[in-house]
């Protein structure tokens, strides 16, 4: 008696995520980043790129992700960060670029 094994079932594909800080579709490599930082006492965490994730590390200390709360719009009013996040809308999901830190 021959068995038919029955394909398995393919998984749902999951739902197009977006980059929590510059709003554009996650390419294949992605980041957690802590909104607050762990050391501060941070749980959540959000899906960043990896270029937008550095560009947050290179203009906001901890201390001072702590005092923004995990607050998108706060962060967006650094200047630094605000002009990156315009200047890479236009790229494509995995874009990468070297990432400079503030002087």
């Amino acid at each position: 008696m021959v068995r038919r094994i029955e394909p398995a079932a393919r998984p749902a594909q999951p739902e197009q995520q977006t980059c929590w800080l510059c709003g554009r579709e996650l390419g294949a490599r992605v980041q957690s980043h802590h909104l607050v930082p762990k050391a501060r006492g941070g749980r959540e965490v959000a899906p960043l790129h990896p270029i937008c994730h550095r560009t947050i590390h290179a203009h906001a200390s901890n201390g001072e992700l702590a005092r923004m709360r995990g607050s998108r719009a706060v962060l967006l009013e650094v200047p630094a960060i605000a002009a990156f996040v315009r200047w890479v809308a236009d790229k494509p999901p995995d874009f990468h670029a070297p990432v400079r830190k503030a002087r």
